[in-house]
């Protein structure tokens, strides 16, 4: 018995030893949605393995089809733009075993949106929207225009298609591309009953559900990464060979699989990030084809780019890390001009001397109504005030004052700008209740917050040492952030497909991690690791975006592969943090943040700097370095001087300190509610209930002067500017609604511009008075207005516009005039494009505060050498009028 005894007892022990040298894979990151280890990320039923340093498999697959409802909501539009019925209001149908749909009438609606039927479509399926143009034909034969909802006029002239729009793939809500999305309805039989047929629910059969990445490319002569996370090791290895990839013949980055060329921002935020040390002769190419006239280039934006939008000023942060990486004197005599010249063409244009800010659109969140509410306008944009960009616009001044010292040059001015524009932030961005920066200024006359987190701009505040060590910490523990990471903006704007909306921008989440490196929070840091590694292996690629909700890559509105940004972002994971590496002039500062789930010894070598070899090793976790040496000696400061030559080796053990108390704010993605609609009359506004909102804000001249929950507000001031915002049951607030200026026109004084000048011939129509006057390069470069006054005081100067050199989104011909009073200059005037030969489509140009003195005064536009577009030749507008309004 006892012998049966001791077998039965050893058999158990040799089970439990078994047992016990089963591999435990270490835990990365855990959470419901998904779980990063060591080797694999596993999410629900999909798994991606690191086989080795140089394969993973994966056999994710994309679920986007499986949930495509029945339910379509859809609008028409008039020349691509979102002019069929007011925001908010949409077509419905919802598809039973029909493939065409009920005759739908040109802004007129098919009652309220019914709740989802939940029931799904089935993939590819045919469909035919048919819509009566006949009441928009109708009024172009009997007035020559059509008027939309909002009252603005589409000239019969200007007609060039019927598109539709919807948030149903292929459908897209971008209006700026139903065209080249092939969204444009037809009438062959010109009745005035337009069609399209369109494939719903599209998906390929033929994809495989089954995916791996094995390393093909020689890059021997690139850096080696080693650690005991081997999907770190693997995604550093096919980040590299992505980037080869990405190498043009001409020495140039590719900005990404689907998107060739070199794009000002894609490639200066890419080089920061990694390229910089890793293929510097690269970054110097691809950053010289982004100057021209010794100026940046500003390439994409708004309304004709620059100054629409102004964060070009990027390529200065990519140019000087390549100076710091390399310490190139010849590099930096070439990108000294070109910054300075930069810099005073933005500050004459730029400038807000009512912040000390600078204007323009949200750094890389270029696309309007995915950062903006729909009511803002180019001119609008251009007129407000953005954390990001103006982190930037610092930082880049910062660069210029160094620059000029080590070149012998008067940089003062630039750092006192610098100042000017930090106080700014901090003055008119920082939100103390909320412990973040507001994402920026908006209104029209009277700007305000909006309290909405931009991801992007909160990590360069921290980055560039705009936010104090006290308000860093704050950031990175009460900042937003979702299961799936952080997004670009949040909460996520209501209606608005995902893109830079409700979507995880790899990039964007790098930049945040490096900050939280440098806060110091361990819990963000970790989840945002797990961000980037979790897309990346299932992937098997570096996309540039995915859907927040689901952390999908497929439902953005535009999304590539190979991503050059995403896969700098992968990279500089492994040089900036687990690493630690930051460049100065003088050399390498080191300080490797090492989450105490990333545990082990990592090596990097072949690290090629300077004139010098570097081999790396990190031992240990923590923040806080214990020892490092160079070459077996100790190294002061952890700081390795920039004129090493030959082959050196550091080592870096850390102490293994403690930094996970700080907190993470990991919350439900959340969409705000819609802008409430508001109307003023002599002496209150009305607006709509707004459905989900427990009470408004009125505003009054950019301040919220009351609370309510009713749906009117009585009014003292009739010359003020008064906008409302809806606010939710969790507090978070809608975007405010359109400014509204109950007696503007009681207080106006308008100057027809055929008054002061000899009127156009060209055949435009739509505008006031008598005519309209042209301006160029060639023509009207100058233009006087003399003005009288009753009554001195401040007044905004405007002009009403027509641009028709291009698409109201993008392109490069925003017409720009500067603005003199007695000669003394207040400021430039834009006149962004308002779509491609619409020139019978009028706007209002952003506008100018200028004191004015009782009698006669005399006003001037001049075209200047800083107005000079980023086109260079066109630069033009036709005028219909000046307005003067009394402000005060």
């Amino acid at each position: 018995m006892q012998k049966k005894l001791r077998s039965i007892i050893g058999l158990f022990l040799v089970l439990l030893s078994s047992s016990s040298c089963v591999e435990k894979k270490p835990v990365l990151y855990e959470s419901d949605e998904f779980t990063l280890y060591s080797d694999k990320v596993v999410q629900g039923k999909y798994e991606a393995r690191a086989l080795s340093a140089t394969h993973i498999v994966s056999d994710y697959r994309s679920t986007a089809s499986e949930n495509y409802s029945r339910l379509i909501t859809f609008k028409f539009s008039i020349n691509e733009k979102d002019n069929e019925m007011s925001s908010g209001i949409d077509h419905w149908i919802i598809i039973g075993d029909e493939h065409q749909s009920p005759l739908f009438q040109f802004g007129k609606d098919n009652g309220p949106i019914p709740t989802n039927p939940g029931t799904k479509l089935s993939s590819n399926y045919s469909y035919t929207f048919r819509v009566d143009m006949n009441p928009v034909l109708n009024q172009f034969r009997e007035k020559g225009y059509y008027e939309a909802f909002d009252g603005s006029r589409i000239s019969k002239t200007d007609f060039k298609a019927v598109y539709l729009a919807g948030g149903s793939e292929p459908l897209t809500w971008d209006f700026s591309n139903l065209d080249e999305n092939d969204l444009a309805l037809k009438d062959p039989d010109q009745d005035g009953i337009y069609e399209l047929t369109v494939l719903l629910n599209p998906f390929e059969e033929n994809i495989s559900t089954k995916s791996n990445w094995i390393l093909s490319s020689n890059i021997t002569a690139k850096p080696r990464y080693q650690s005991e996370q081997k999907i770190v090791d693997a995604l550093f290895n096919l980040s590299l060979e992505e980037a080869l990839m990405n190498i043009e013949k001409d020495s140039t980055f590719r900005t990404g699989a689907k998107w060739e060329g070199v794009w000002t921002r894609d490639i200066s935020y890419s080089i920061w990030l990694a390229f910089a040390y890793l293929e510097p002769q690269v970054a110097k190419i691809s950053l010289m084809r982004k100057v021209s006239r010794d100026r940046i280039i500003q390439d994409t934006g708004s309304g004709g780019a620059w100054p629409v939008s102004s964060d070009r000023v990027v390529w200065s942060l990519a140019a000087w890390e390549i100076y710091k990486v390399t310490g190139d004197r010849n590099w930096l005599s070439t990108i000294y001009p070109i910054i300075k010249n930069t810099l005073d063409d933005d500050y004459k244009t730029l400038y807000s001397p009512r912040t000390g800010m600078f204007k323009g659109e949200s750094s890389f969140l270029d696309w309007r109504e995915q950062t903006y509410p729909r009511w803002m306008n180019n001119s609008d944009i251009y007129q407000s005030e953005n954390l990001g960009t103006n982190v930037l616009h610092y930082q880049a001044h910062i660069i210029l004052s160094q620059m000029s010292e080590m070149l012998g040059e008067h940089g003062e001015v630039y750092f006192k700008r610098a100042q000017e524009i930090k106080r700014g932030i901090l003055q008119h961005l920082w939100m103390a209740e909320k412990g973040y920066f507001a994402q920026y200024l908006y209104g029209r006359n009277n700007l305000m917050q909006s309290p909405r987190f931009e991801a992007l701009g909160e990590a360069l505040s921290i980055l560039f040492d705009v936010a104090d060590k006290e308000q860093s910490g704050l950031i990175m523990e009460k900042s937003p952030i979702t299961a799936y990471g952080v997004t670009c903006i949040y909460p996520q704007i209501p209606d608005i497909p995902p893109y830079h909306n409700n979507a995880v921008w790899p990039f964007v989440q790098s930049y945040w991690n490096l900050a939280a490196a440098k806060a110091g929070n361990e819990k963000v840091l970790t989840h945002g690791l797990a961000s980037v590694y979790r897309a990346g292996a299932l992937f098997l690629t570096n996309y540039e975006n995915f859907v927040a909700s689901n952390g999908d890559y497929v439902g953005t509105e535009i999304n590539s592969h190979r991503m050059l940004w995403s896969m700098a972002g992968n990279l500089a994971m492994v040089h900036r943090v687990f690493m630690g590496m930051s460049f100065t002039p003088e050399g390498i500062k080191f300080n490797p943040v090492i989450p105490h789930n990333y545990p082990g010894i990592k090596k990097l070598s072949n690290f090629k700097y300077r004139k010098s070899e570097l081999d790396i090793t990190v031992e240990g976790v923590g923040k806080t370095i214990a020892s490092i040496t160079l070459d077996g000696n100790s190294l002061e400061q952890a700081f390795l001087p920039g004129n090493l030559t030959g082959k050196h080796v550091i080592v870096i053990r850390m102490e293994g300190d403690d930094f996970s108390a700080p907190g993470i704010n990991l919350v439900e993605n959340h969409f705000s509610l819609p802008n409430p609609k508001v109307v003023a009359t002599d002496d209150q506004l009305n607006w709509a209930r707004v459905s989900g909102a427990e009470r408004y804000q009125v505003i009054k001249n950019g301040k919220v002067i009351s609370e309510t929950n009713n749906v009117e507000f009585q009014i003292d001031d009739r010359i003020a500017e008064y906008a409302v915002i809806a606010r939710d049951g969790s507090g978070y607030d809608s975007f405010a609604s359109e400014p509204v200026c109950p007696q503007m026109n009681k207080e106006t004084i308008t100057i027809e511009m055929e008054q002061i000048l000899v009127p156009s011939s060209l055949p435009y129509t739509n505008f006031t008075g008598k005519g309209f006057v042209e301006i160029s390069k060639n023509k009207n470069r100058e233009i006087i207005i003399p003005v009288s006054i009753e009554k001195s005081g401040k007044y905004l100067v405007e002009c009403r516009y027509s641009n028709g050199t291009g698409p109201w989104n993008t392109d490069n011909n925003c017409a720009v005039r500067s603005l003199y009073k007695n000669d003394e200059y207040i400021g430039v005037l834009v006149f962004p494009q308002r779509g491609t030969d619409e020139w019978s489509d009028w706007g209002m140009s952003n506008s100018l505060a200028v004191i004015l003195e009782k009698g006669k005064n005399q006003l001037k536009l001049k075209f200047e050498d800083w107005n000079t577009n980023m086109d260079g030749e066109i630069n033009q507008a036709m005028l219909d009028y000046i307005r003067l309004v009394r402000y005060e």
